[in-house]
């Protein structure tokens, strides 16, 4: 541990509060809302990347220059006037480092300086790009061609010599623009200019998943890693960040070692948490240096544990009857990976094949040809069924090895002959030289972009039958958890994780926590939601049933908030365009059919306007149950191992749908619903248990239990049991309590009473 790192890094973790910054939030504004979070209880302030991003950006991660503080958030001035008032409150600060990948940009200095002087530039390798040849720029309207036979290309000596075009220019290589016409200069360039429909086809950089604007970054090697690291690093030797969150750590080339040194250079006392998606059981690699992930599996068992198992079944049936969906969840992934590989990750193929073809002559007089190489790719990446492995030089673990054997015998079901899956998996396993290993690296960054944009992008907006499964980290085939179910969970590598965050939210969860709840209430109240749909179907004009039973389950979601209107129609309305485009099936983002999404849309607008008309009765019932879901989910969100990280607004009520509904800017409450104020009072008297039972929540055991109905969740430290009890049905306790939480400590019942104040 660095000697220079201050004793201020070691501060209480009760919980996160995550701030999405930007949108007219900024330094300024967040500081002005900390007193509010330092009086809601929570430990730390977890703010989205601070770092310089591309003009305008509404995120941050689209990072420009990563050894600048934002100068449109405050500058470095401004987050250390927020860190220091902060602190002042009692309040560490989190920050947001995104090391896979920076902006394909002009804003981004290294990479104009890339662009002009190729692989002579200072920071060629900064970047995963081939200079073996160009670096392929899709950033024109249309046809290359075709611009410049219309003369829409011109030479500048602005910007250091520089070729134009209207809404867009490019750096120069030196000395080429005197070269002749402007065809003849371009011929000459580090970089080749095509126009965006050619993206898909071919590429030469490493991007994320299929986002051409966002380039991959070599952290692997020390010196890139040292220059992405060198401000944060300086930031917490300040004293002035607490904690970091790693995102999308299954996109660098060795998450391992990025680990190792990001540890052995902000020090033990640091807490690091990485956004990593586990699937059904995996576990986190035992040797990653970190405190866990960001809690996506936690959120997962909640939303198991809520679900009505029985109402369920009940929901399946009907979902088949009225929509005629029938294909089970598995199948669907599989087709919509067989669509999306060759169309979205088409580059990625491509890249996948040039390598293996690479490795395979290496030892081999007579490898597979490119067609059969193709088929084979094609068929493990379809079959592969988690994000990633994590083979760095062989041996192979016996876990990884076992992922690939696996996927090979079930793509080997598909193919005519398996001589090619072999290979490749030889590749994976056992190959030692330089071809083998980046062939090796590559495919292990690919497959975490074939399970997000085939799964969580396109199958999850496929499979309407019950949304609230369709959640990043989720597998809506296994929907449902019992108390049985969650202990062993607890005992396995997944379920210990004392010092993981746990999230029922975040900015790219596909719907909020209090519109997850809503949606969990149909599987309590099978036959009304059943009802509900219905009469949308008849307010639709007998729309497409699938598109109507997700329409309705999403309105249902955010219905009310704020009140029916305009504003709440055309949320939904947005949201379901862009479910209809991730969808791929009647239109798609790239080449989108907007005949048929209007005339989807204008079903779902026909639903609003009913609704608005005259509420249907059947709502009453679901909203209330999904009211008493979200304050379970809050309970055992606080109750379970790890530490609560509440997304911004949380604390009152969450109904949003998926980007960029769910990052609308943060305000301070100016009065609250009734639901609100139980849910901030509830959020408060748990945070405030917590602080008071630190030794309990941080190491303490967990058990849960059922019996007659009850579940129960206990944990236990230094003798100090406290446990949380509810119907699973979800009526009241005997005392007229939804929950209530016994402190073995505590010697009155305030914490039972607090409970019984719910919404009518």
């Amino acid at each position: 541990m660095p000697s220079d790192l201050p004793a201020a890094t070691a501060r209480p973790m009760i919980a996160t509060y995550r701030l999405q910054l930007r949108n007219g939030i900024d330094f300024a504004a967040a500081k002005t809302f900390l007193p509010y979070l330092a009086d809601l209880g929570v430990s730390h302030l977890y703010l989205s990347p601070i770092f310089t991003a591309t003009e305008g950006s509404t995120h941050g991660y689209d990072v420009a220059n990563p050894q600048e503080i934002d100068p449109a958030l405050g500058g470095e001035d401004g987050f250390r006037d927020l860190s220091d008032a902060a602190q002042a409150l009692g309040l560490g600060i989190v920050l947001d480092l995104v090391p896979n990948h920076t902006a394909l940009s002009l804003d981004n200095p290294w990479m104009r300086d890339a662009m002009r002087h190729g692989p002579d530039s200072a920071y060629a390798d900064y970047f995963a790009i081939d200079w073996s040849q160009k670096l392929i720029l899709p950033f024109l309207p249309e046809p290359l061609d075709d611009m410049l036979a219309r003369g829409e290309l011109r030479l500048t000596e602005d910007h250091g010599g520089a070729v134009e075009w209207e809404g867009g220019w490019l750096p120069l290589a030196p000395g080429t623009a005197a070269l002749g016409d402007i065809a003849a200069v371009l011929t000459h360039q580090h970089w080749q200019l095509r126009d965006w429909t050619r993206e898909r086809g071919a590429l030469s950089h490493r991007r994320f998943f299929n986002v051409t604007g966002l380039i991959g970054m070599r952290v692997e090697d020390p010196a890139v890693f040292a220059a992405m690291t060198e401000l944060p690093a300086r930031l917490v030797r300040e004293g002035l960040a607490h904690a970091l969150r790693i995102d999308h750590i299954d996109g660098l080339a060795d998450p391992a070692t990025y680990l190792e040194r990001l540890r052995q250079t902000v020090g033990d006392a640091v807490p690091i948490w990485v956004e990593k998606i586990l699937t059904d059981d995996e576990a986190m690699p035992a040797k990653w240096q970190t405190d866990g992930t960001t809690g996506y599996e936690a959120g997962r068992q909640i939303c198991r544990l809520l679900t009505e198992p029985d109402g369920f079944a009940r929901l399946d049936t009907l979902w088949r009857d009225r929509t005629g969906g029938c294909d089970d969840y598995e199948t669907m992934c599989r087709e919509a990976r067989a669509q999306v590989i060759p169309e979205d990750l088409a580059a990625e193929l491509h890249q996948l094949i040039d390598l293996a073809q690479a490795a395979l002559v290496v030892d081999r007089l007579d490898p597979p040809d490119a067609e059969t190489l193709r088929e084979a790719m094609l068929a493990l990446l379809i079959f592969f069924p988690r994000y990633r492995t994590y083979i760095t030089t062989p041996p192979a673990t016996p876990e990884d090895r076992a992922i690939i054997g696996e996927t090979v015998e079930a793509a080997a079901e598909t193919l005519p002959q398996r001589e090619a899956l072999d290979l490749l998996a030889g590749l994976l396993l056992d190959g030692t030289d330089a071809p083998s290993l980046k062939f090796r690296v590559r495919f292990q960054q690919v497959t975490g972009a074939v399970v997000a944009k085939a799964q969580e992008d396109t199958a999850f907006f496929r499979h309407t039958r019950y949304l609230a499964a369709n959640e990043v980290g989720a597998e809506p085939d296994t929907p449902l958890l019992d108390a049985q179910g969650l202990n062993v969970w607890f005992s396995s590598a997944q379920g210990q994780r004392d010092t993981a965050l746990t999230l029922t939210s975040s900015h790219d969860t596909k719907r909020a926590e209090d519109t997850r709840m809503r949606i969990a209430a149909i599987s309590h109240h099978p036959e009304t939601f059943a009802d509900l749909f219905d009469t949308a179907m008849q307010d639709a004009a007998r729309s497409d049933a699938g598109f109507v039973w997700y329409a309705t389950q999403s309105l249902l979601g955010i219905w009310d908030d704020p009140a029916p209107g305009p504003e709440l129609c055309e949320r939904l309305t947005e949201h379901l365009r862009k479910a209809l485009r991730e969808g791929g099936e009647i239109t798609r983002w790239s080449f989108p059919d907007i005949e048929a999404e209007e005339a989807a849309l204008d079903a779902a607008r026909r639903i609003c306007a009913a609704w608005e008309a005259q509420p249907p009765a059947e709502l009453a019932p679901l909203i209330a149950t999904g009211q008493r879901l979200s304050l379970l989910q809050l309970a055992l969100k606080m109750m379970l191992p790890g530490m609560p990280d509440i997304y911004q607004r949380g604390e009152r009520a969450l109904y949003e749908l998926t980007d960029p509904d769910n990052r609308r800017p943060f305000a301070l409450p100016e009065s609250l619903t009734s639901f609100e104020q139980v849910k901030s009072d509830t959020t408060r008297h748990l945070l405030k248990l917590r602080r008071q039972a630190e030794d309990v929540f941080r190491a303490g055991s967990a058990e849960a239990a059922e019996r007659d109905g009850i579940f129960t969740l206990t944990r236990r430290a230094s003798g100090r049991e406290i446990t949380l009890r509810f119907r699973r049905d979800l009526r009241d306790l005997s005392d007229g309590a939804l929950f209530e939480i016994r402190d073995s400590a505590a010697e009155d019942t305030a914490a039972r009473l607090h409970f019984r104040r719910l919404p009518n």
